[in-house]
């Protein structure tokens, strides 16, 4: 929990002056029955009215004096329990930010967020309820006796037989449900999980009919989150009522010892009642101490999963390359190779990947094509330094994408990915994600490019037209043009468009196509696409076959030379056997 809690060291004053005013709070709460006790064999014994008056007030000055220490500790422990929160939240995001595409996929998405909010709320829940009750509740329970043992040695023995049943109770709950607490966060992330899947795919879900499956999936799922929470529930729900039979019990040996020794002269009533305020005072703290308990085992536990992210470290071998190195070497070599390359994603029985071996010149534009898993993703993915390869090696500009630093190497590569991704904002908002200092011109340039200005001149209010969250309020073919432009207004070396072109009718991805041969900065273009008209112009075609490379040429060789290639073609050519022949 090091890795966690060091946070906290940001609020060390606040973490220091919330128990020191609580134990304040406590220390006033201590005199209060000594003062009912002088009331009562004083005040009352001897009908002193004054003095009476005298000592209400003392307990009332006594009273706001603990109010406003409750308060001030409640303000310093608000505000280092939310802070470290806020800081926690921070920490985590830029950590997650910083993991490879390997840890993300291993970790998923729904326990990400579960880690963002829940986690983090139980974990900001815990550490207010320490700062204010840790030190004040076991001091008060032994104040409480110490002070029993200052009015009459054999009744305060009492409370030495109660405190350490009461601790076996508290302490034994704990030590059960603390385990338990843990697997219910990861039932709860299993529900998140089923949660999002079926909130992403609801148009699929709709469209064939698996309301009723998904329905009994997530009552599945709910159900056991549901069955965890009412058995750790149940066991944490015996805490009070055991706690409340032992200290009923003691407070009823204590008022017959009490009354005992008040009849042979030894104690006084005032004694026997500060005595049982003091018993009292152990049963409300020790049932705070039970609740404090329950919180701290729900946080210890959303400690220990925040703590299993934020010891994760990314895998990706990243070696920052000299400055100087890159740009001789840029002019001379091809501007991507594949030196035999080969890629198994983690936990993955077999290769993806296997042995593919390419290169690619400088403003050239390669396509890559394949049936359904292939492995076509996963080779474009190499290229920017998503994974690492785990045999042969990916180079840019001659030089091993793991010797650049992963700021460089995204610097000078572009992805459009499969999914069209739009965050909320303004569509200039969006495009200024691939250069924050585009000018409108460069943002305009990039869209005529990706055939996005009707797009853009068909909104109201142009570039500052408001997107919604995942760009709902667009087409899938204007958000695809409109995630093609970002990728553009960056100017990248390398440009990568991965199925990105789908949604688009023929024309439009001909016009496409067109301008990016035309674009000015020459771009070295990968274009991944189950469509071969959208590649059969490109100067170099890559044909994937269960994650091997069984073809690479241009469009007419592998209508001769490749069998796999042709039959993708005539499949989407119909009567084309008769051409592929004359070609």
């Amino acid at each position: 929990m090091k890795t966690v809690l060091k946070h906290l060291g940001e609020y060390k004053k606040e973490s220091v002056l919330a128990p020191l005013f609580k134990m304040l709070e406590a220390s006033f709460e201590l005199l209060i029955p000594l003062v009912v006790a002088a009331i009562i064999d004083t005040g009352i014994a001897n009908e002193d009215t004054g003095y009476i008056f005298k000592m209400c007030t003392v307990m009332v000055v006594l009273g706001i004096v603990g109010l406003v220490s409750a308060i001030t500790a409640q303000y310093f422990a608000a505000k280092a329990a939310t802070g470290f929160a806020k800081k926690i939240r921070h920490v985590l995001f830029d950590k997650m930010q910083g993991l490879s595409f390997n840890e993300i996929d291993k970790i998923g998405t729904s326990t990400m967020i579960t880690r963002m909010t829940s986690d983090v709320n139980q974990v900001q829940s815990g550490v207010n309820m320490v700062l204010r009750l840790f030190l004040r509740s076991p001091f008060i329970v032994f104040g409480a006796m110490i002070m029993a043992f200052t009015i009459d040695v054999k009744a305060a023995l009492i409370f030495v037989a109660v405190i350490p049943a009461l601790a076996i109770i508290v302490f034994g709950i704990m030590l059960i449900t603390i385990p338990m607490y843990k697997k219910v966060q990861k039932s709860l992330d299993r529900v998140l999980g089923v949660t999002r899947e079926n909130l992403t795919g609801v148009r699929v879900i709709r469209a064939f009919c698996k309301e009723d499956e998904e329905i009994k999936d997530f009552d599945n799922a709910n159900d056991t989150l549901t069955t965890m929470q009412k058995v750790v529930g149940r066991i944490s729900g015996l805490m009070n009522p055991l706690t409340y039979i032992v200290i009923n019990l003691g407070i009823v040996i204590l008022i017959y010892t009490g009354a005992v020794r008040v009849e042979a002269g030894i104690i006084t009533q005032g004694a026997v009642v500060a005595l049982y305020n003091y018993m009292s005072q152990i049963l409300v703290e020790l049932i705070k101490l039970a609740n404090l308990i329950v919180t701290m085992t729900k946080s210890v536990a959303s400690c220990k999963r925040l703590e299993d992210v934020l010891k994760l470290e990314s895998t990706l071998e990243v070696h920052t390359l000299a400055k100087g190195t890159e740009a001789t070497a840029a002019g001379t070599v091809p501007a991507v190779e594949f030196d035999h390359v080969s890629l198994t994603y983690k936990g993955a029985g077999e290769e993806t990947l296997t042995d593919i071996n390419f290169t690619v010149n400088k403003g050239e534009t390669v396509g890559i094509i394949g049936g359904t898993g292939s492995g076509k993703t996963s080779l474009v993915h190499l290229i920017p330094h998503f994974y690492d390869a785990t045999k042969g090696v990916v180079k840019i500009d001659g030089q091993d994408v793991k010797k650049y630093s992963l700021e460089d190497i995204r610097n000078k590569t572009a992805i459009v990915m499969q999914k069209a991704v739009l965050f909320k904002g303004t569509i200039r908002e969006n495009l200024l994600w691939g250069n924050e200092n585009a000018s409108d011109d460069d943002i305009y340039e990039a869209l005529e490019t990706s055939q996005a200005v009707d797009v853009v001149k068909s909104k109201k209010d142009g570039l500052d037209e408001m997107v919604e969250q995942g760009g709902k309020n667009f087409s899938g073919g204007q958000r695809q043009r409109l995630t093609i432009a970002r990728a553009l207004v960056r100017k990248p070396s390398i440009l990568i468009l991965d199925d990105s072109s789908s949604a688009l009718d023929y024309a439009t991805d001909a016009a496409l196509r067109k301008a990016l041969k035309e674009m000015k900065n020459k771009a070295t273009v990968f274009i991944v696409s189950q469509r071969t008209s959208s590649i059969q112009n490109a100067d170099k075609i890559i044909v994937l076959d269960d994650g091997k490379a069984v073809g690479i040429g241009t469009h007419s060789e592998l209508l001769k030379n490749c069998q796999v290639y042709r039959e993708i073609y005539e499949s989407q050519f119909k009567g084309t056997k008769e051409v592929a022949a004359n070609e």
